[in-house]
Order: structure tokens, then C-alpha cells, then sequence
């Protein structure tokens, strides 16, 4: 089983996160941030992955430090669930409309994080979230599972269809990437021999 459990405790936040990489989609989050927990359930949902997300931190704050290490434990779950990373497809995209939306993530489990974001937003705030905290996310993601992340929307209106529609394709990417392929079994997926 590709799974794994990472706990973080920091002075502003306190996270438990567990992944299994081979689910079916179940979600148990509670962040105490609602939007975010909304994504986190599309994540899992999409990618076909179960994943459990217990955070408490500093809301009366704001948002920034809860959003940015449960990225980060999160990330660490997915990339310490990759194990050594054998096997993998390795890369993965997805284009997801939503409505007048259209989103594009494209993926290298590579253990080369790297964060490309093209992505704006017409308002400030999500219900109570930070708009500016979405890259925050993905960005921490990206480094602690080790991914080499493009995420573009291409064009969109509605705020919550932009942020969404990029929640979905990383899922669906992420799913895509992390699939096992038979051609691959016992090969890490480069020449180098090592991810």
C-alpha cells in the first residue's frame, strides 16, 4: 500500500495528514478553513485518493500560516507515499473546464519541486480566504512532494470556478503521474536511475 502519515507541530499550527495514494477518494478534512477544505475534497475526489486532514492553527491570525503547512504536511504525505518513486508514470496533465472556465495543470513527480502559477483573480477574498493564499498552497505542495508544477488558467470569470477548476486538474494530473505502470515495474521512471 502507497501510504503514509505526517504530523507537524509548529507555535502556529498543529497537522495530521495521511494519504493513500491508492484510494478511492474518500475525504475526512477539517482545517478549520472552509474553502480550503472544499478543495482538499476535490483533490481526493478527482485524484482518486484517500486523504485525512486534521489542522488547528492560528485562524484568529488569518489564514496564511493553516493554508501554507497543510500544503506542506500534505505534500510531505504524497512524496513520502511516492516512496522512491518506482514504477511511476512519472508525468501528468489535465485541462478541466468549469463553466466559462478553463484550467491546465501539467506534472513531473520528478523530486525537482518547482512552481510555475499563472493564475489571477478578480477579488480578494473567497468567502473568508485569501485569494493570495491559493498559490501559497500550491506552492508548498509542490516543494514538500517533490513535484515540478505548471498551473495556468486559460481564461475564467468566476473566482471559485478558477480556483476550483485547479484543484481538479492537479487531481486529475496527480492521478495520471502517480499511476503505476506495468512497463515500468522495479525501473525508476529516468535515465538517471534515481527521482
Amino acid at each position: 500500500m502507497r501510504t503514509a502519515t505526517v504530523n507537524r507541530a509548529t507555535k502556529e499550527t498543529r497537522i495530521d495528514a495521511t494519504v493513500n495514494l491508492d484510494g478511492t477518494g474518500v475525504a475526512k478534512v477539517a482545517t478549520g478553513i472552509g474553502f480550503l477544505d472544499h478543495m482538499l475534497e476535490q483533490l481526493a475526489k478527482h485524484g482518486l485518493f484517500d486523504i485525512t486532514v486534521a489542522a488547528e492553527g492560528d485562524l484568529h491570525i488569518d489564514y496564511h500560516h493553516t493554508t501554507e503547512d497543510v500544503g506542506i504536511v500534505l505534500g510531505q504525505a504524497f512524496a513520502t507515499a511516492m516512496g522512491d518513486r518506482v514504477g511511476l508514470t512519472r508525468y501528468g496533465d489535465a485541462l478541466i473546464p468549469m463553466d466559462e472556465t478553463l484550467s491546465r495543470v501539467a506534472l513531473d513527480a520528478s523530486n525537482r519541486p518547482y512552481l510555475i502559477w499563472k493564475v489571477s483573480f478578480s477579488r480578494d477574498k473567497l468567502g473568508t480566504m485569501d485569494t493570495e493564499l491559493f498559490k501559497e498552497w500550491f506552492q508548498a505542495f509542490a516543494q514538500n512532494a517533490g513535484l515540478t508544477l505548471h498551473v495556468e488558467c486559460l481564461y475564467g470569470e468566476n473566482n471559485h470556478h478558477i480556483v476550483e477548476s485547479c484543484f481538479k486538474a492537479l487531481a486529475r494530473a496527480l492521478r495520471q503521474a502517480l499511476t503505476l505502470d506495468p512497463r515500468m515495474a522495479g525501473q525508476v521512471p529516468s535515465t538517471k536511475g534515481v527521482l
